[in-house]
């Protein structure tokens, strides 16, 4: 028989509505809260344990909670009332997960080629911003995404909902910047800072090799270890009055390029 929860203070609810708000928590509990049929999917079919489902009938049939139940998942049935405490969306599809986060060590991850495509974004802070860089590295099928002293908790409900459930399907790594670029070094792959100073044009360069494409926020930029760390530094030429552009605009032009590169291979 399927539970149900109905009361809004029940302790399983309320430690819903933290999870969702709270970092920290987050953190403490290894745990972190997954929204929406997309994004729970992608994140079976990138192993990720999932310890609880809640679903509201009315958008979320019993046939399809059911359907879940063979992979170990705890699966409750949630009223109205409850439900809408515990959504993030506006928009909506009638299911919350509960599932262990990861650990997202730079050791952990693993590339499975000798010429991988990385992309690099150091301290991005705004949760849009990052869902968009994930969302764009999916779209690329890049080799993995590295997110250097990073600012924001990856398992934020915001990134994952601008990302699409992108954070499931790219592989994903964090690190300091000392670390990053050790183990960039380490694995022999080139490392190509967005910088200004010193640079040439992104399209001037060879990124049919293994590659890592670094790029800052939109405010202060890279710090100055990529400068010195960097094979060599790239800029986007800048034709308006703007000197400056969207991280994950230019994230996605340096990444193209690189990916048409390797098409001519």
């Amino acid at each position: 028989m399927v539970k149900t929860i109905s009361s809004l203070q029940n302790p399983f609810i309320k430690q819903l509505v933290q999870l969702k708000e709270k970092s920290k928590l987050r953190k403490q509990t290894g745990v972190f809260i997954i929204e929406g049929k997309r994004e729970l999917s992608l994140a079976i079919k990138s192993n990720y344990t999932i310890e609880t489902l809640y679903y509201f009938a009315d958008l979320f049939s019993a046939s399809e909670a059911a359907a879940l139940e063979p992979y170990g998942i705890d699966v409750i049935e949630v009223t109205k009332a409850v439900y809408e405490k515990i959504a993030h969306r506006e928009t909506t599809e009638g299911v919350i997960a509960v599932a262990k986060t990861k650990d997202l060590s730079l050791k952990n991850l693993n590339l499975t080629t000798k010429t991988p495509l990385i992309l690099v974004a150091e301290a991005p802070e705004k949760p849009g911003n990052i869902g968009a860089l994930l969302r764009t590295a999916d779209a690329a099928n890049i080799d993995a995404v590295i997110i250097a002293n990073p600012l924001t908790d990856l398992y934020n409900p915001n990134i994952i909902r601008s990302s699409v459930g992108g954070l499931f399907t790219v592989p994903i790594a964090t690190g300091t910047s000392e670390e990053v670029i050790a183990y960039l070094k380490q694995h022999n792959i080139a490392i190509y800072s967005a910088i200004l100073q010193e640079s040439v044009d992104y399209d001037s360069i060879d990124f049919k090799n293994a590659s890592a494409l670094v790029v800052g926020t939109e405010s202060t930029g890279l710090s100055p270890i990529w400068r010195v760390a960097s094979t060599a530094n790239i800029q986007i030429p800048m034709e308006g009055k703007i000197d400056s552009m969207n991280v994950s605009v230019a994230a996605g032009i340096l990444i193209f390029e690189a990916k048409r590169q390797r098409k001519l291979r």
